[in-house]
């Protein structure tokens, strides 16, 4: 089995509280999430950085960023979305590459061949993928023969249905190519941030997992107007030879307990 953790939408920044575009306190919820991670057992092989992972792309919160990070004791695997700077996470983190290229990479973690894709459009709430990126993906498509496929992509595709909001999504091209690009191969899932929801979408067959981060969520039924409602959290996924098992674990607004069951009770459940 090879178990991971899917935290997106970190939205950090170093000006805390004082940040003005910030609707809840995000350091925070990293060291409650990183807290709660470190704890898991079994531990898991890796962590996917979802995108967005600063709030406004500052040096400084990279920096911050990095520092919270140095507490796990496992890879990190980071996307990046449109809140993102591509230079300034360079810089921060030490990645290779021209200071303003998209962020594209894949690796061999644990039993799964991660590739991240960088769906960043500077200046724009929605994201797209180039023709240069396409070609690298086809490329490490190929890489690992047998291994399943794990795709991260901070935007998730472009849904075909009426009244679909260009923002929410990578536009509808860059949908159709990507889909090109998958089909046919052993993907596991696709692992998406943006939209601040637990949800998954089947998309041409394939699992689209969104994971809610740590910034909030919105309201799934507001009918006309985005509703931004308190909630963080993150997505424990464990792959197996039967599958993808995704649990969602929220982590604010805090849960009263009502009740604990012991284990040696759970074992006498016929």
């Amino acid at each position: 089995m090879t178990r991971f953790i899917h935290l997106t939408d970190l939205h950090l920044s170093h000006l805390g509280a004082a940040d003005p575009h910030l609707n809840a306190d995000t350091k925070a919820a990293l060291r409650l999430a990183l807290a709660r991670i470190a704890a898991l057992r079994p531990a898991p092989e890796f962590v996917v950085l979802g995108g967005d992972l600063a709030n406004h792309g500052a040096p400084e919160t990279y920096a911050l960023l990095r520092r919270m990070l140095d507490a796990l004791p496992v890879p990190v695997v980071p996307a990046l979305g449109n809140h993102d700077a591509r230079a300034a996470f360079r810089a921060a983190f030490g990645w290779p590459g021209a200071a303003d290229a998209p962020l594209f990479h894949h690796a061999r973690l644990g039993g799964l061949h991660v590739i991240a894709l960088d769906s960043a459009r500077p200046g724009r709430v929605s994201g797209a993928l180039d023709a240069a990126q396409l070609a690298a993906l086809r490329a490490a498509l190929g890489a690992h023969p047998g291994i399943p496929k794990l795709i991260v992509c901070h935007h998730p595709p472009h849904p075909a249905q009426e009244g679909a909001l260009a923002w929410e999504s990578l536009d509808a091209e860059s949908s159709a190519r990507l889909a090109e690009a998958l089909a046919g191969r052993s993907v596991v899932a696709m692992l998406c941030g943006h939209v601040h929801l637990n949800r998954l979408r089947i998309w041409q067959g394939l699992p689209v997992v969104t994971s809610i981060g740590l910034h909030a969520t919105i309201d799934p039924l507001a009918p006309c107007e985005m509703v931004i409602e308190e909630g963080t959290g993150f997505a424990l996924c464990d792959h197996g030879p039967e599958g993808l098992e995704v649990t969602f674990v929220p982590l604010t607004p805090e849960r009263r307990v009502l009740k604990r069951i012991g284990h040696d009770v759970l074992r006498s459940f016929d």
